[in-house]
């Protein structure tokens, strides 16, 4: 199975039949030109990537912006679209008095997964006293976190927030909380590195930024930032796909991992393997 661990649902038709909602939307994410996708459209470009299922992440900066970017109920919407293709993970504003229960509510309610937080839009340091309540939640819960991690791209989100070694504490504080720093971290792919090896509970995913194609791009992160062996060799527990879809296209962030030459069991723990262990759906035993 081929789960792709990173998508943005921003512009999926289901949500976008309101056209303030919708050019809100498009001003928050810089997708200015772009258009709604059919769902049709959507599905077929899984099929034509290999992608089973895609984890579909909310975002919600309320607490500045007035309301969610992609709210909890349109992550819910979209998922019963088509509920066998889609694991929706809920976000809440750390800055908002109802973050916890509104948390509670998409976990217990609406059938959410997991948890997104951005940091680096929020502003906000991963010791903020106002994220531990969440943490405690989702962890209680068996519920899943990704942050967005390493270069932010996005307006009034300075990246320092999502350096790794920033969240080595949350690692140590919370050992049974599975977490996922997204984007390989870059350009902190050794700090990421590091933290991968030491704490069972700690992933990425490969949802970077290309500055040039998947491919190559691929190839100087895993052959040349880490060394050759450090991903099939002591990694290859931790490593997600995840295509940063709609700025990457699918077909293109899978074909450029499936160009690296991986051993066969490298690759099926990449594409879909630890995604599952990371969700909750299988449980690995290490002992073998």
């Amino acid at each position: 199975m081929v789960i792709d661990m990173h998508v943005h649902p921003v512009l999926f038709g289901p949500i976008c039949t309101d056209s303030k909602r919708l050019e809100f939307r498009k001003q928050a994410f810089g997708l200015y030109k772009s258009s709604p996708i059919p769902m049709e459209q959507v599905i077929a470009v899984m099929d034509h990537a290999g992608v089973d299922k895609a984890v579909i992440l909310a975002e919600d900066y309320s607490a500045v912006m007035g309301e969610p970017a992609v709210s909890n109920e349109e992550i819910r919407l979209i998922m019963d679209t088509v509920p066998e293709r889609f694991i929706g993970f809920a976000s809440v504003d750390p800055r908002n008095d109802n973050a916890v229960s509104e948390l509670e509510r998409a976990f217990r309610t609406l059938n959410l997964c997991g948890l997104k937080l951005n940091l680096s839009h929020l502003q906000m340091s991963p010791d903020d006293k106002r994220l531990e309540p969440l943490f405690k939640l989702c962890e209680k819960e068996n519920k899943p976190v990704m942050f967005h991690s390493g270069f932010s791209w996005e307006p009034d989100s300075p990246s320092k927030y999502g350096r790794p070694i920033l969240y080595e504490d949350i690692a140590v504080q919370y050992p049974t909380l599975h977490f996922c720093l997204a984007h390989l971290g870059w350009p902190w792919v050794d700090e990421l590195s590091m933290l991968l090896l030491k704490y069972p509970n700690v992933y990425t995913d490969t949802a970077t930024v290309f500055m040039d194609s998947p491919k190559n791009y691929y190839e100087q992160i895993f052959m040349k930032n880490m060394a050759p062996g450090w991903l099939q060799n002591n990694l290859m527990d931790k490593v997600m796909y995840g295509s940063n879809l709609p700025r990457f296209r699918q077909v293109r962030t899978k074909d450029g991992l499936m160009k690296l030459g991986l051993r066969q069991d490298v690759l099926e723990k990449l594409l879909g393997g630890n995604a599952k262990v990371f969700l909750g759906m299988e449980v690995r035993d290490y002992a073998y």
